[in-house]
């Protein structure tokens, strides 16, 4: 049998955990998603809605957490952040991201990744349905 390192395992085994957490933030977000757009009815996407601002608030609350109060190795800390959290929605991380370039007064920074995620997102979806029609 050929060796394999220790190291090895431990990043497979990373790898692996934030694979599960992240099929249980998937099925997490599309349940929520599902439950409150059934609820609040059509028109308006609720249901994402209430997935993108509940993620900000559990990132922003385990975040805070994990660095103030709880003691994880930074592992765990993958695992949690990465692969639930980013899984549920990674809009979270957009606004955390764009959170801390304001904390640090990079002001044209947020600006621009607010812009530019937004306004050149919209314009490449519509760049994508393009082709999509095309192939």
């Amino acid at each position: 049998m050929p060796y394999v390192s220790q190291e090895l395992l431990v990043n497979l085994q990373k790898l692996l955990l934030i694979a599960m957490a992240g099929g249980l933030g998937t099925l997490a977000r599309y349940t929520l998603a599902d439950w409150v757009q059934r609820f609040a009815g059509e028109g308006f996407p609720w249901g994402t809605v209430t997935v993108n601002l509940l993620g900000c608030l559990l990132f922003g609350a385990i975040w805070s957490a994990l660095e103030s109060r709880w003691t994880f190795s930074p592992h765990t800390r993958a695992i949690v952040l990465t692969g639930f959290m980013g899984a549920f929605t990674t809009f979270s991380t957009f606004i955390f991201e764009t959170g801390q370039l304001m904390r640090d007064a990079q002001w044209l920074l947020a600006l621009g990744n607010v812009s530019l995620q937004n306004v050149v997102g919209i314009a490449a979806l519509f760049v994508g349905l393009a082709i999509g029609r095309l192939i």
